[in-house]
């Protein structure tokens, strides 16, 4: 079965920008900062030493010595090495002072003593099924886990979204962040902007969610797919477009 629009339009060709390299030859992207299998410290359980690895992992960062950050801060050598080695329990007034040498809040001292970390597990079949603007268009939607206030400013929201023989093409979703989506299962061409994309069981598409976006054209159903958005904490997640 095949459902479009009832006036769909197809963008035109670009042109001046040349032939294209084939998709497997184009890069994905810049080369990515971060290691995702870096190993990071275990969460420390003894107040003071936690407090003294921060100050030594900041202080390394500013490129200072123990002798520059004494001097700033007007403790002794001997007495910022023995706060680094987890040797003493320095006071409020010490660790402002370190706070404003630094340039970080007082609070920075207490994150890897006192910060933990969320996971959710979802079985298979026990996601919530939500209400969103898609679901007026027949779109079934299973959040698959939500994690509320985290370390990375970020809240992400996992979904597993179904179209069937009810659901109608809605391509004009427009919310803030980025968006991931990954095909499980039948087939749809999904707009995004003025660009179309076909896609199978195991294609993806990552975007700027800032732009109209949604399935154009639901090719073979039932169809499945993941949607990942990702945005700001405290940001809206939808808006008309």
């Amino acid at each position: 079965m095949v459902r479009t629009p009832e006036s769909p339009s197809t963008p035109p060709p670009a042109t001046g920008a040349g032939p294209q390299p084939p998709a497997a030859a184009r890069p994905l992207g810049p080369a990515l900062s971060q290691d995702p299998h870096r190993v990071r410290e275990a969460r420390e359980m003894v107040l003071e030493v936690a407090i003294g690895r921060e100050v030594r992992e900041l202080r390394k960062k500013l490129g200072i010595t123990v002798a520059e950050l004494a001097a700033a801060t007007e403790l002794s050598v001997g007495m910022l090495s023995k706060i680094e080695n987890g040797n003493t329990s320095p006071s409020l007034t010490t660790l402002q002072a370190l706070a404003r040498a630094l340039g970080v809040p007082v609070t920075a001292f207490f994150r890897r003593f006192e910060e933990e970390r969320g996971a959710v597990f979802v079985k298979a079949g026990e996601g919530v099924d939500v209400e969103r603007r898609g679901t007026r268009a027949g779109h079934a939607y299973t959040l698959l886990g939500h994690i509320g206030a985290n370390s990375g400013g970020v809240t992400v929201e996992p979904y597993l979204i179904t179209l069937n023989e009810a659901s109608d093409v809605f391509p004009t979703f427009q919310h803030e962040g980025l968006e991931f989506l990954y095909m499980l299962e039948g087939e749809v061409t999904y707009r995004h902007g003025a660009k179309l994309y076909p896609m199978q069981p195991g294609d993806s598409l990552f975007f700027d969610a800032d732009a109209p976006h949604g399935p154009e054209t639901l090719t073979s159903l039932p169809a499945r797919y993941l949607s990942i958005i990702s945005y700001r904490q405290g940001g809206a997640t939808e808006r008309d477009p």
